[in-house]
């Protein structure tokens, strides 16, 4: 069974380093994401963000975050209930991994600036390899009014990943674009990002994109008024 680790591994290219260390967290995530679909988390959860568009969409850019948000606002969900499936995931897999709960005092300026008091964040390694950190999130109390979609997954065997419907995954970017606190730390990435969807010809679910002004910046928004910002 561990030979399906470095399968999935040797599907992505390794000329660099930099290639490898890339690989090994994406074939972490979606080693993550297999535990907790078979944890039951997509019954109560969906997946969105950067490594969503990355895994499911198959954008041209790795991430190392982990985004989900429940499907209902619940402040005694508790994520720690799909470790072991994750762990149990990783073993059949020969591999050893640990879960901890990340310190919001360690975090950043622009890491913090998207972070609710009600999200919960866990950074998990590999006992031999403390270096690779795959940081996984959840909103439980989140910004309402978006969709989701079931979008199927081939490898470590074939499963299926509720995930937030792409007009709702342009409606997160755009959130960030125009209210980031930028100063000096410019997101390349978000931009990137942002030319996708254009190019893509996604279109933007404003109502989710007001919610989650309004709850992440208080602030009442109206289309009219968001397009002059």
């Amino acid at each position: 069974m561990n030979d399906i680790f470095e399968m999935m591994l040797d599907e992505h290219s390794h000329d660099f380093d930099e290639h490898r260390r890339n690989a090994l967290y994406e074939v972490t995530q979606q080693v993550v994401l297999s535990g907790l679909y078979r944890g039951g988390f997509f019954e109560k959860a969906a997946f969105y963000g950067g490594t969503c568009l990355r895994i499911i969409h198959n954008l041209k850019r790795y991430s190392e975050d982990m985004d989900f948000s429940l499907l209902e606002k619940d402040t005694n969900f508790n994520i720690k209930d799909y470790f072991p499936a994750i762990i149990t995931e990783f073993k059949a897999l020969g591999r050893d991994v640990t879960i901890t709960k990340k310190d919001k005092k360690t975090f950043g300026k622009v890491e913090s600036a998207f972070l609710k008091d009600t999200t919960e964040v866990y950074d998990l390694t590999f006992r031999t390899e403390k270096s690779l950190k795959v940081k996984i999130e959840v909103d439980t109390m989140p910004p309402l009014k978006f969709d989701t979609e079931q979008k199927l997954l081939l490898q470590p065997f074939a499963f299926m990943v509720r995930c937030f419907t792409l007009p709702d995954l342009f409606a997160g970017k755009m959130h960030a674009l125009a209210f980031r606190n930028w100063k000096n730390r410019i997101k390349g990435r978000d931009w990137y990002d942002f030319d996708w969807y254009v190019r893509n010809g996604v279109e933007l679910d404003f109502a989710h994109l007001q919610e989650r002004i309004l709850e992440f910046n208080g602030v009442e928004m109206n289309y009219d008024k968001f397009v002059t910002i």
